[in-house]
């Protein structure tokens, strides 16, 4: 699969010159699957390193690492499998923190699809900022930190859900951009959507192994299971199993189809 559109650090980097201390990267993965959780990556680095060495400002050591954009990164849709895989583990070394958050399937159903992206994004960014060792209070090494956000889309799901009575504790509510095809244009939304997508995809292939995994380790289901003995064949990735009549079949036939995934 060709790709034809580099990221680059343009947007990070105008948003460390207003002045932010960390910047992080979402994107979201699973929000059109019949299955599973949805997940929400968060890639973290430090302004520092997008604004140039004499960009220090933040964080437990005050040179920088000046950023470049990893090799081979690229919006996770254009990637193969393969390709997303070889350059996982590098994406996770070239941010300074990294998470993923989830919903389960039962938060998606009762708080719906908005929200419960809203609460991952959450999670992932309160996790990705203990990471960087900012403390409950927003501090670090008793400085206060300002975090700046990309978020991949047009509607920004985090701050409207912040300070909701479900949404998890934050230290440092970040001041969120969307962007519109942001994991094509931006690098720390790029390694997000990768991050996100590999880790999704991993406990799919973990749960097919062990089915009875809950939805952190492994997806629980959003269709109506069904179970029963027939294996149909789904290579060609239909939406149903053709042993289960009507639009009820086994979650373990139905993950095997792309279009699920």
């Amino acid at each position: 699969m060709a790709v034809s559109v580099i990221p680059t650090l343009d947007l990070e980097r105008a948003i460390a010159e207003q002045g932010y201390d960390v910047i992080v990267g979402f994107d979201e993965v699973g929000r059109g699957s019949l299955a599973g959780p949805v997940m929400v990556g968060a890639a973290a680095i430090w302004a520092r390193d997008v604004d140039g060495p004499a960009g220090a400002s933040q964080g437990g050591s005050q040179e920088s690492s000046h950023l470049e954009v990893p090799k081979g990164v690229a919006d996770s849709k254009m990637l193969t499998e393969h390709k997303r895989e070889a350059i996982f583990d590098e994406l996770k070394s070239w941010c300074a923190s990294w998470a993923v958050g989830a919903a389960s399937n039962k938060e998606i159903d009762e708080w719906g699809i908005s929200h419960a992206l809203g609460v991952a994004a959450l999670r992932a960014l309160a996790q990705a900022e203990a990471k960087l060792g900012i403390d409950g209070n927003g501090m670090l090494s008793g400085k206060p930190v300002k975090v700046g956000a990309i978020l991949d889309g047009p509607n920004d799901y985090i701050t409207k859900t912040l300070n909701t009575f479900d949404a998890p504790e934050v230290p440092v509510p970040a001041n969120v951009t969307t962007k519109v095809k942001g994991d094509r244009y931006c690098v720390a939304v790029a390694a997000a959507a990768v991050i996100a997508k590999v880790t999704r995809d991993r406990s799919w292939s973990n749960w097919e192994r062990n089915p009875n995994m809950n939805h952190m380790n492994g997806p629980t289901t959003r269709v109506t299971v069904r179970p029963h003995t027939v294996t149909p064949s789904l290579n060609s990735g239909p939406a149903t199993c053709t042993a289960c009549p009507g639009t009820s079949s086994d979650i373990r036939h139905l993950i095997r189809s792309p279009r699920l995934r």
